[in-house]
């Protein structure tokens, strides 16, 4: 063993720049090979990242529109109100596609007033599900819980940005603020980087507006949904439930505004999922540069070592010696100068992780765009069958050679 890897670095040595040339060709091969993938995995995490700050991934958000078909007598451009029967009327005809059927009320002009400040942009009348649904990080005290929403409690849940502009650096919690002349204590702040909205208890805010049935929009969470078709199926049951309520054809697109998460999801994961497909494609093509430099030079190298050839065949030499030693020097040169590529790529993507770093409260693009060991494993284990490969023809020819005229090689 130890001969035949001095044998292999005496080769290596004897063709100096020949064996750096190529070498720089499979180092920078899989060195984009590492950075690409760093990149394309930096773009996933960002993308979870932010779906995740946006709420869950499993809901749809109905919100009325304009209908602009005439349809059954009625005329076009007209506009349809959701109503709090449409809750119960969703849940009861898509029970098969959806676990939970909320609803929300808003005031956008109402003032939320304390004794240092005021906020302008109203209020809205949630329930508890809310906090999920639309990934809020609760930052002090709690959310508006189903007591809360039972009893009519006047309660308020505000963003943390908000409380400093109405409490300074007061502790918020439990201190008291007027909206349309009314008392609310402030029960929780929270953080989120999409949302700076002020809420309530449905059914306070459904009291406050005078016990009107009008609604702002619904929230759907699905279930038993795993598909994009699938997704994409429920939201036309949903269309079609309030079409035959609301009396508008299904077809009309104006009539509902639908923000299906789980379809953009979906969407965006498969997208996603193709860039990584062309990253490995990308990579692989590039790194084939140097690996056929690598063949290149094994063929060099068997046909320089012609007599050296013929002169193991004909002392005795196992054909099978002589194709490990050429298939082997190859595995070396690739598997060295792989890894140099691969700890030059490592060091690359922290570079780029330090400087796409997002500030506090910041979105990333890129979210820890790094190589983890499986992928690791993956590249060394293309440098092994990659190496072996390019040795392997060359190892073949060589065996090709018969001994006498080996000898006769000058």
């Amino acid at each position: 063993m130890f001969d035949l890897a001095n044998e292999i670095m005496a080769t290596l040595r004897h063709n100096k720049l020949r064996t750096a040339l190529t070498g720089f060709a499979v180092s920078w091969g899989i060195f984009l090979l590492i950075v690409l993938l760093s990149v394309s995995r930096g773009l996933v995490n960002g993308m979870d990242a932010m779906f995740n700050q946006r709420g869950d991934t499993d809901i749809v958000n109905i919100r009325a529109g304009w209908a602009h078909k005439a349809y059954k007598g009625m005329k076009e451009d007209r506009r349809i109100t959701l109503r709090d029967a449409d809750i119960d009327i969703l849940a009861s005809q898509n029970a098969n596609v959806s676990s939970q059927v909320v609803a929300q009320i808003s005031n956008d002009s109402a003032k939320v007033t304390s004794s240092k400040d005021y906020l302008t942009g109203g209020y809205k009348g949630v329930f508890p599900a809310e906090l999920r649904n639309r990934g809020l990080d609760m930052t002090a005290g709690r959310f508006i819980n189903q007591n809360d929403v039972n009893q009519q409690r006047r309660v308020v849940v505000i963003n943390d940005e908000y409380a400093k502009t109405l409490f300074d650096k007061a502790d918020p919690i439990g201190q008291m603020v007027k909206i349309c002349d009314l008392s609310f204590t402030v029960i929780g702040t929270y953080k989120q980087e999409w949302r700076r909205e002020t809420y309530i208890p449905y059914t306070t805010a459904k009291a406050m507006s005078g016990g009107s049935d009008k609604i702002n929009n619904v929230t759907v969470k699905l279930r038993n949904v795993t598909t994009l078709e699938e997704s994409e199926a429920a939201e036309k049951g949903f269309r079609s439930t309030l079409g035959r309520q609301h009396t508008f054809a299904e077809d009309d697109s104006g009539a509902l505004w639908i923000w299906n998460r789980f379809s953009d999801y979906m969407k965006s994961s498969a997208a996603m999922g193709a860039i990584g497909y062309a990253v490995w494609i990308i990579g692989l093509l590039t790194m084939l540069s140097g690996i056929v430099g690598v063949s290149n030079i094994m063929f060099v190298s068997v046909r320089e070592r012609t007599h050296e050839i013929g002169v193991r065949r004909a002392i005795g030499a196992k054909p099978r010696s002589i194709l490990r030693q050429i298939i082997l020097e190859s595995v070396a040169i690739t598997t060295f100068f792989g890894y140099v590529g691969i700890v030059l790529g490592i060091l690359m993507s922290q570079g780029i992780a330090v400087i796409t770093e997002a500030g506090e409260g910041g979105e990333q693009i890129l979210k820890d765009p790094t190589v983890d060991l499986a992928i690791a494993f993956q590249v060394t284990f293309v440098l092994i069958i990659a190496g072996a490969l390019a040795g392997f023809f060359p190892a073949m020819k060589s065996l090709k050679i018969k001994p006498v005229e080996a000898l006769r090689d000058e």
